[in-house]
């Protein structure tokens, strides 16, 4: 028995795929194209491990995956391969456009001729798993409730765009073909291994860096805060259990301002690492806030919590302590992400 894993060199993905293959010996088949985000020392503690095969391989290019479709014969293909970070999609949303929706068209064309050909009760097993963000529901105001399974999607930047397009694509191939998918929408995730242009990453890397922590606007958006290990076992449950068609929110119940996370991370460096004078609180600076900015995300997983008993393990504060205590642990890794592209990219991003 096999599984594929698309984007598993990314953030989640090899969060994922470690988490799975703790819990597992079912082989992962790991299709990445290793991009900018896509970074093979993630997995590195899997090297030598046979129960992962990476391929590199963009998932846009439909006859190679159709080819590994056909050699390994998974049971299920996770589609965690995504362009996800919002000001990018901003300055060039084609590459957004490329891998989310034309990716996820290519991915499902294969998957579907792959799944066609399957005996009747590996066919009745099979699952395309669709790995997608609460942004593309829009943004709520103070007084809203949660987003829950039934809001219309109502996207505001190019990243959610193409991720609400990708998803009905998705609802499409289950409706018209019969693919036998599940959608997942999670909330913005943070923990290991995430690289530092996420607003969690970049503050710790910027401060133990003594640069300035740039703020967007007044520092008031909100957001749902989940740990990728949450986001990780509510993957497995929904693989597991899921309803065939259905999509199902993950959150993690902590619902922070952007200001309050920043200082946060801030109060625990002081703690953990302090400056030679003053906090590192004294090194955030407001900049012009992000064209289009969202208000506020929050999820509710209630749907998820009722059928498959799954809850958050790790409340806000203790998953951001862990954080920060491994990035604090892993100066290297940060190091080695943080090359010329990434700075060049911050300082126009942020200047």
């Amino acid at each position: 028995m096999s599984i594929v894993v698309t984007g598993g060199a990314g953030f989640i993905g090899s969060n994922f795929i470690l988490e799975w293959l703790a819990h597992s010996d079912e082989t992962v088949i790991n299709i990445d194209c290793l991009s900018y985000a896509g970074n093979l020392s993630n997995l590195q503690s899997l090297q030598d491990d046979r129960r992962h095969m990476l391929k590199v391989v963009n998932i846009n290019d439909r006859d190679e995956v159709a080819k590994i479709l056909d050699q390994y014969q998974p049971r299920a293909v996770l589609n965690l391969a995504a362009e996800s970070h919002v000001d990018r999609s901003i300055h060039s949303p084609a590459a957004f456009i490329e891998t989310n929706i034309l990716g996820t068209f290519s991915l499902l064309e294969a998957v579907r001729a792959y799944w066609n050909e399957l005996a009747a009760e590996e066919k009745k097993g099979f699952r395309f798993l669709q790995v997608s963000t609460d942004e593309v529901y829009g943004s709520l105001a103070a007084a809203d409730a949660a987003f829950n399974e039934s809001n219309q999607y109502q996207p505001n930047s190019p990243y959610s765009a193409s991720k609400a397009a990708s998803d009905h694509l998705v609802r499409a191939y289950h409706h018209t073909y019969g693919l036998p998918v599940l959608t997942t929408n999670c909330s913005n995730n943070y923990g290991p291994l995430q690289f530092p242009e996420k607003l969690i990453p970049l503050i710790i890397h910027n401060a133990l860096a003594e640069k300035p922590l740039p703020i967007y606007g007044d520092g008031l958006q909100i957001r749902d805060w989940l740990h990728v290990s949450d986001h990780c076992s509510a993957i497995r449950r929904v693989l597991e259990k899921g309803r065939t068609g259905e999509v199902y929110n993950i959150g993690g119940n902590s619902e922070m301002t952007n200001i309050d996370i920043v200082r946060a991370i801030c109060a625990l460096l002081d703690q953990r690492k302090p400056r030679l004078s003053g906090s590192y609180a004294d090194l955030i600076e407001y900049v012009a806030d992000r064209p289009g900015h969202d208000r506020r995300y929050a999820i509710d997983s209630n749907k998820l919590q009722e059928e498959f008993s799954w809850q958050p393990l790790e409340t806000f504060t203790s998953g951001l302590e862990k954080t920060v205590s491994w990035y604090l642990s892993n100066a290297a890794w940060v190091e080695e992400v943080s090359n010329g592209d990434y700075l060049q990219w911050t300082k126009t991003q942020y200047s």
